[in-house]
């Protein structure tokens, strides 16, 4: 392969890289958040009994449901990541 085509190909697999970990960063966050909003809502549901508190429930069941399609899709992200730093080491092996 030619040099140019070969550089072109890490530049593409190192933003793609790049891309994923900004990503996992971003749903990392969005998990803590949810969380810590469930944990509120959970204490608030303790602290008073009242026909709220059945939102609150169903607010909790969301947010872990949630919460929950964000931990698979890390795992997805965290599979993409691997193959394509296995892919860019392969490609900086060709380029040298």
């Amino acid at each position: 392969m030619s040099i140019s085509f070969t550089s072109s190909i890490i530049s593409r697999l190192k933003r793609e890289i790049t891309e994923i970990e900004r990503q996992i960063a971003n749903d990392k966050s969005k998990i803590a958040k949810m969380n810590a909003k469930i944990k509120q809502l959970q204490k608030d549901a303790k602290d008073h009994s009242s026909p709220a508190e059945q939102s609150k429930l169903t607010q909790i069941k969301k947010l872990n449901a949630q919460a929950a399609q964000l931990t698979d899709m890390q795992t997805d992200l965290a599979k993409q990541l691997s193959v394509k730093n296995a892919e860019l080491r392969l490609q900086l092996a060709k380029d040298k």
